[in-house]
């Protein structure tokens, strides 16, 4: 049976948002200890009459790590 791609996708993003949601929950924890890195400030394109700003910024810590592991092994599982 062929695993699904996009079951992969999500679970992995679940992971990484119920690290995040845990990791802010504990703040002053080993579980909150991680890096930034992206644009750090925004890009700006000025039309005239119309501004959009482009930028991102992607901080890992080890709970979002341990909540990828974790739903890795439930997608070997499924």
């Amino acid at each position: 049976m062929r695993k699904n791609n996009w079951a992969c996708f999500l679970l992995i993003l679940a992971g990484i948002v119920i690290g995040g949601f845990i990791g802010s929950l504990f703040p002053d924890t080993w579980l909150n200890y991680g890096s930034s890195f992206g644009l750090t400030g925004p890009l700006e394109l000025n039309l005239g009459i119309l501004t959009i700003s482009f930028g991102l910024s992607i901080h890992i810590t080890i709970a979002s790590i341990v909540g990828i592991v974790i739903a890795l092994v439930i997608y070997h599982f499924l």
